[in-house]
């Protein structure tokens, strides 16, 4: 496959040269919570132009996996949220935190979507999953990625914008893991 291969409808490869940022609804909210320390899903729906709905979810799925903590109510049906102190499974760097959370996330969506396939609409009861290996030196898996990155950027805007996705569009999980293949541990390959 050539950059050519992952050019938009229109020709472009698109891209902003920063990538995509993975995660992104998530990671907003965190970033939103670090900065103003409690928030309901409307409240974030509103400053980060998602849906209360979309929020909700990814506010509920942080807090299941130990991030996030209900803050106290001063009455009314809004649920406020914080991050939680101390952060979730203190030890590790919070970068490999995330990325504990992002994988489980990504993992319970798949395994969502295989059971809840039959009950999908006609034309949507299948997926595009596939993978492969391929010798690379680390220079070009970095070069691959990007060129992922640039093919789905004109898709980018269209969480933020309504308006921009066509009648059928649909959210689709979009999830890509590039890393080397390791050798076995001496005893790993006999389950030792």
């Amino acid at each position: 496959m050539t950059e050519d291969d992952l050019t938009t409808p229109d020709g472009r490869t698109g891209g902003t040269g920063e990538g995509l940022r993975e995660h992104e609804v998530r990671a907003a909210l965190l970033d939103l919570l670090a900065e103003v320390g409690t928030v309901t899903a409307t409240e974030a729906a509103s400053r980060l132009g998602y849906s209360s709905g979309l929020c909700s979810f990814h506010l509920r799925q942080l807090a299941r996996h130990g991030y996030l903590e209900e803050a106290p109510r001063s009455g009314g049906r809004a649920r406020p949220w914080r991050l939680r102190r101390p952060a979730p499974a203190a030890g590790g760097p919070a970068e490999d935190q995330f990325g504990d959370l992002a994988r489980g996330l990504e993992d319970e969506s798949w395994q969502r979507w295989l059971t809840q396939r039959d009950a999908a609409p006609p034309e949507w009861r299948h997926d595009e999953a596939f993978s492969a290996v391929a010798y690379l030196t680390p220079e070009e898996m970095s070069r691959v990625a990007e060129t992922i990155r640039r093919a789905l950027a004109p898709y980018r805007d269209r969480e933020q914008r309504p308006l921009a996705r066509p009648d059928d569009a649909l959210p689709v999980a979009l999830i890509t893991r590039l890393f080397p293949l390791l050798p076995h541990a001496r005893g790993e390959e006999d389950g030792a």
